[in-house]
């Protein structure tokens, strides 16, 4: 990113804000924050979803013989990852910061602990289970690629009068 903007802060802190805004964008789907701090998490929201449409469906077969509680051998077939899928989530992963899966309402620890045994890094898993495929199919149906954000401007905000607008993914 050659021409980037300063926002006001230092390379840590601006790079530490765009990844949050970045991460919290893919996770929530939508958020406020001014006009100049939106485009630029649009640049990074668009680029991670790209890396996620071409790398979503490149899973590999793959056959494992495992012992079982008898002892006897048992062939079974694991999906896994391709080189270039697993390349694109180690980049994602780098990126963006991790957020643990909520807790829902009247749901106990062990049950929780139970539905989120799997899934180490919910952020990235949502961007290539539902996020990925959802633009892929979008992009195959309107012959297009990029554009999966959309800025929706508010107002001026009190106090300082800086432009507040609303970034969600379409």
């Amino acid at each position: 990113m050659a021409n980037q903007r300063k926002l006001g802060r230092t390379a840590a802190q601006r790079k530490a804000l765009l990844r949050n805004q970045v991460t919290n964008l893919i996770w929530y789907g939508r958020i406020e924050t001014t006009l100049q701090k939106a485009k630029e998490v649009r640049v990074m929201a668009e680029r991670l979803i790209t890396l996620a449409v071409k790398e979503c469906d490149n899973n590999v077969s793959v056959e494992k013989t495992i012992n079982n509680d008898k002892g006897q051998s048992v062939v079974k077939t694991f999906q896994n990852d391709a080189p270039s899928k697993l390349a694109a989530r180690r980049r994602i992963m780098a990126y963006l910061y991790n957020i643990p899966a909520p807790m829902t309402e009247k749901e106990s620890k062990h049950a929780y602990k139970e539905r989120t045994k799997d899934i180490k890094f919910p952020v990235v898993e949502k961007l290539f289970r539902e996020i990925g495929p959802k633009y892929k199919a979008r992009n195959a149906e309107k012959n297009c690629a990029g554009g999966y954000t959309r800025i929706i401007k508010k107002g001026p905000r009190r106090g300082d009068a800086a432009e507040m607008v609303i970034l969600e993914l379409i």
